[in-house]
């Protein structure tokens, strides 16, 4: 039975580790919200904290099983006794400050609700599906508003910079920049106003981004007919360049990962220079009698234009790729500085020649510097090393 909660309690810590590193959780935790959102990111902290809390309570009766079974290699009826009431009893209570106001007493300090290892998971159970569900939720409806706002704010940059070639002033452009500024604000500080059925509504911002495309494609013509298209191709060759730079860098990485990670989980490797090389080859190979006919160059400014947006979406998904690909060593190197201030944390508490945090310190440090690194059991030591380095930091605290 023991074992059982053992193994229980380090996939429960697993689970919150994941929870707390998911792409909707760093999302919440570090923006200024307001609305819907703000409820959300408060009930999300709330649960949390109280996930938290359950579980380091769930922990701290467990290990003193763990301790008391560790000194009794034939435990007598006494020991059995408490193992039981430890591992099937009431073992785990919840702080006086949870106890309700009208259950408290003048003379009498209250004490706190009494919850058996089950019940402790059976209450943190819902609490983390609620917490899940909402993560995920705003998540879905966050993430595909972020992209379409970068998307839309690339779209208003693009016209910008052509206005600033071409000079002069484009009321069309000021009012959809207004607009976009007043959605931008919604987008990152309340996006579950513009939520539908649960799902993100991007009119607005399509909207927006039709206006802004168009009023580019104008503003192109413009400089199409002043200066023509030896610049622009230039510029789409330099892009190219980057982005046969950006596609070897992810190779690169991916190859480390795949030396220092054990079974990583990696996009698929960004592969769109040479395609993109073709169509600019294409684009610039002269074509007799296509300038004299009726919207030849019109044509040619489209495909120019279709071409320099797609080699700069293939270098942001590279750079992001390559990013994504890092994270993993990022990831690794991340838990490497937790385990060490960890050990400074013990070292500082006097358990420095602790025998039993030792071998916890050990085992998190033979997989975190071991390659490939399995970075789910290095998370899992990890953790075991902190709540043990925790649970002396308390027990001296006493």
């Amino acid at each position: 039975m023991l074992a059982r909660l053992q193994d229980e309690r380090e996939r429960i810590g697993a689970a919150l580790l994941e929870l707390e590193a998911h792409q909707g959780y760093q999302l919440l935790e570090g923006a200024a919200l307001r609305g819907a959102t703000l409820r959300v990111q408060s009930d999300v902290r709330s649960s949390t904290a109280s996930l938290w809390l359950l579980f380091d309570l769930h922990g701290r009766v467990l290990s003193a099983a763990e301790e008391l079974r560790a000194r009794h290699a034939r435990p007598g009826q006494a020991q059995l006794a408490e193992l039981t009431r430890l591992l099937d009893g009431p073992s785990v209570e919840l702080p006086a400050a949870e106890v309700p106001l009208e259950r408290r007493t003048l003379l009498a300090a209250p004490s706190g609700e009494r919850l058996t290892l089950r019940a402790a998971v059976d209450r943190m159970t819902p609490l983390y599906e609620e917490v899940a569900r909402a993560v995920a939720a705003l998540d879905a409806v966050w993430s595909t508003l972020l992209s379409r706002l970068a998307e839309v704010e690339a779209e208003r940059r693009a016209a910008e910079e052509l206005l600033e070639s071409a000079g002069g002033a484009d009321p069309a452009l000021e009012r959809l920049r207004d607009e976009l500024e007043t959605v931008a604000a919604t987008v990152r500080a309340d996006p579950l106003a513009l939520a539908r059925d649960g799902s993100a509504d991007t009119a607005r911002l399509d909207a927006i981004r039709s206006g802004l495309a168009e009023v580019r494609r104008g503003l192109e013509e413009a400089e199409r007919l002043r200066e023509g298209f030896a610049a622009r191709i230039r510029g789409v060759s330099a892009v190219l360049d980057l982005l046969r730079e950006a596609e070897a860098e992810a190779r690169a990485v991916r190859d480390e990962v795949l030396v220092k990670i054990t079974a990583p989980a990696l996009p698929d490797l960004p592969d769109s220079s040479a395609a993109l090389a073709d169509r600019l080859a294409a684009v610039t190979r002269p074509r007799p009698g296509a300038a004299a006919r009726d919207g030849g160059w019109r044509e040619t400014a489209k495909r120019v234009a279709d071409l320099e947006h797609a080699a700069d979406a293939a270098l942001e998904r590279a750079r992001e790729t390559t990013g994504l690909i890092r994270g993993l060593l990022d990831r690794r190197e991340e838990l490497r500085g937790r385990l060490q201030a960890y050990r400074v944390k013990a070292s500082r508490l006097g358990h420095a020649e602790d025998a039993e945090l030792a071998r916890s310190y050990e085992q998190a440090r033979e997989l975190l510097w071991t390659s490939p690194c399995d970075l789910r059991k290095a998370t899992v030591a990890l953790t075991a090393y902190q709540r043990a380095v925790t649970s002396r930091s308390k027990g001296a605290d006493r």
